[in-house]
């Protein structure tokens, strides 16, 4: 019998392409609106080629208006440009002229543009000389400050402002080269250098590098995130209110200090972040960009949306090249010149939808996708991202949001708009609604539990139990929540009361629980580490222009005498102790126990055990736990007396597991512990 060979064609194995978007593989409820999602990404894809040029340069080339726009020396003369497309005429007034139109000063309009254009020969203007434009436009004239200058002072006595001619004769020379923020975990300590000084006063760049740095260092922060850096005319807006986008606020000092304060954090391994407002701008003409030309609508939507209804401010056209150039030079600038780490997006809700998110249940997914968001703004946010990370791969974005719009923190390629984190914004208002509202016997460990982990798994969060929100007028801080007026009469360790203790106690367990069960970085606000007792309250008629309440007491942490360095203490240590597990915050967060009518929750991450009794009476001897079998020693213990409690542990001791045949298959024992009423435990297994 003949045997045959059947030759077979072997084809090349070619996998299926993925049934959906990677948003939608990791969280299979979004598909109902994938259809959305993917028309979102390929809105900002089609974007991205229109101002690359489909690709034959970088979205970085493109952002680089700051560097064309603007005043700028070049060699032995002087070039500036504005873009002014509604204008009929410009000139440069200023100290080098006696305020004076002046034909050698007079701007000559790009032909077939709106930009506009003078060049002066070198001693035509001379650092530190301030100017303005005088604008014409059909109809009307006004002085104004350029969009894109880099320096703007405000006159002590006429309170006007103006922009200043700023080309020091020295540059700032970089010292530290090369820094790489640390992200495992973040974490941020949020600060404002006008109000971080003792003195009644408005803190400077340098003030804040010698006198605030070294405790942030110190305290085991290693980010900070910058309020209020962009230039605003009025000091109580907080920042949020900006004016000249490109001008660092002079009030703190000049360009050049704070290089050195940013300088300074790099040494010290510190990441600076900026809290950065591209939401909205300030409706002043003169100081603004309310109206730069005669056209109010050049960089902001007209009609309904020209005004935001809450803030009195003006909301950005993100559907325009020119604004999205503005925008992106504007990340690109503060990366660059000053060498920002990142960035926190201020009040990206109020961008995403046309309601700016008021009014709004935001119940389930489909108010994410019911054709009332923006994608002018959602396109602007993802190539904002894109930009920032091809600029600096290193960078940190930080989303401000509050409706939970799924995607923010999911990478670009997945359909998501690329920030590396969200706030979680959720966290702060559960525990101010949790001290309102129920009294301590109702603290559920399951709520508890279920608020500070509850985040898509997807996305990495920034949580916080209070950010500067809380510390403003007209709300409060957990301290003073928990404590109230007896702080000003029961906050000396003499003195000290049993409302001042619970405060205390509750102040570091809510701390722990929030820090301890992170998957991305923590924040803190400055001061509110150590139980700063006052609310943040700026310069205004009604307190007769004090800065009483516009500072940080830091000589009240430094009294040991008082309770507050007791707070301040135990947060080093929290941070601290989160540092002994390696990328702690990729590590899972595994419930060990919990109990409602205990109030107790256990949950392990690596090998640190984090034991809460939230009980206000009862305290627990030999309460078990099953755990991986081994000996655990104490590494932080809220009741310790160094941190204002009880000390009724032994935390010297080191506990073993006891062996229980049921469980030797799951390489687990019992763990007794005996846990105080109102206080948290955590114990690393050696």
């Amino acid at each position: 019998m003949k045997e045959t060979t059947k030759k077979v064609t072997m084809k090349a194995s070619v996998p299926d392409a993925p049934k959906h978007i990677g948003l939608v593989q990791n969280d299979p409820w979004l598909e109902p609106f994938e259809g959305a999602i993917r028309g979102r990404h390929d809105h900002a894809v089609w974007k991205l080629n229109q101002l690359t040029r489909g690709g034959r340069k970088s979205l970085g080339e493109f952002a680089s208006g700051h560097l064309w726009f603007g005043l700028h020396k070049l060699g032995r003369g002087w070039v500036f440009r504005e873009w002014a497309p509604n204008a009929t005429e410009i000139f440069l007034i200023g100290e080098f002229n006696d305020w004076k139109e002046d034909e050698r000063y007079k701007l000559k309009r790009i032909e077939g543009t709106g930009n506009w254009e003078l060049k002066l020969k070198e001693r035509d203007l001379k650092h530190g000389q301030l100017y303005k434009m005088k604008v014409r436009w059909r109809g009307g004239e006004g002085e104004r400050i350029p969009a894109w200058c880099r320096r703007v002072v405000q006159d002590e006595e006429t309170k006007i402002f103006s922009a200043q001619v700023w080309n020091p004769a020295v540059p700032y020379v970089w010292k530290k080269a090369g820094f790489k923020p640390k992200k495992n975990p973040l974490l941020i300590y949020e600060c404002h250098v006008g109000m971080g000084q003792d003195a009644e006063k408005v803190g400077t760049y340098t003030e804040f590098k010698d006198n605030v740095l070294p405790r942030v260092a110190k305290a085991g922060y290693n980010c900070i995130q910058v309020m209020a850096i962009q230039e605003h005319p009025y000091y109580g807006s907080f920042g949020y209110h900006v004016s000249s986008f490109f001008a660092p606020s002079s009030r703190f000092g000049t360009p050049e200090e704070l290089k050195g304060l940013i300088d300074e954090a790099h040494r010290l391994g510190i990441a600076v972040i900026m809290d950065i407002v591209h939401s909205h701008a300030v409706k002043n003409e003169v100081e603004g960009l309310g109206n730069l030309c005669g056209d109010p609508n050049q960089f902001f939507y007209p009609g309904d949306r020209h005004e935001h209804p809450a803030w009195d401010s003006l909301c950005f056209d993100y559907g325009k090249d020119d604004v999205v150039h503005f925008l992106l030079s504007n990340c690109k600038y503060w990366l660059e010149e000053f060498r920002f780490d990142g960035f926190r997006f201020d009040g990206v809700t109020s961008m995403l939808y046309y309601s700016h998110g008021l009014g709004e249940a935001f119940c389930n997914y489909a108010d994410y996708f019911n054709g009332h968001q923006d994608d002018n703004a959602i396109c602007y946010l993802t190539l904002a991202n894109c930009l920032i990370h091809e600029v600096n791969p290193n960078a940190i974005t930080i989303a401000e949001e509050v409706s939970g719009m799924p995607g923010l923190a999911a990478k670009f390629d997945d359909g998501g708009f690329g920030f590396d984190y969200r706030m979680a914004m959720n966290i702060p208002d559960y525990w101010i609604k949790t001290i309102k509202e129920q009294s301590d016997e109702n603290w559920k460990p399951s709520s508890i539990f279920w608020e500070v982990k509850n985040r898509r798994p997807d996305e990495k969060t920034i949580s916080y139990c209070e950010s500067h929100d809380q510390a403003l007028v007209g709300d409060k801080t957990i301290i003073f929540r928990l404590i109230d007026a007896d702080m000003y009469w029961h906050f000396a360790k003499k003195d000290i009361n049993g409302v001042a203790e619970r405060g205390i106690a509750l102040h570091k367990m809510i701390r722990l629980v929030t820090a301890a069960a992170i998957n991305g970085g923590y924040l803190n606000f400055m001061g509110n580490e150590f139980g700063h007792p006052e609310w943040i309250d700026f310069p205004r008629e009604g307190n007769g222009w004090s800065y009483k309440y516009a500072r940080r007491q830091w000589n009240l942490v430094d009294n040991h005498d008082l309770c507050y360095h007791w707070l301040g203490d135990f947060d080093r240590e929290m941070l601290r102790v989160i540092k002994l597990v390696r990328n702690f915050q990729d590590k899972p967060v595994v419930e060990i126990w919990h109990n409602d009518g205990d109030q107790v929750l256990a949950f392990m991450r690596g090998d640190l055990l984090f034991v809460f009794n939230f009980s206000p009476t009862q305290s627990f001897t030999d309460y078990g736990f099953l755990v991986p079998t081994g000996s655990y020693e104490v590494v932080l213990n809220t009741d310790s007396k160094d941190f204002g409690g009880f000390g009724f542990a032994d935390d010297s001791i080191t506990h073993f597991t006891n062996f229980d045949p049921l469980y030797v298959k799951d390489h687990k024992e019992w763990l007794k512990l005996y846990i105080p009423a109102r206080s948290a435990v955590v114990l690393k297994k050696l």
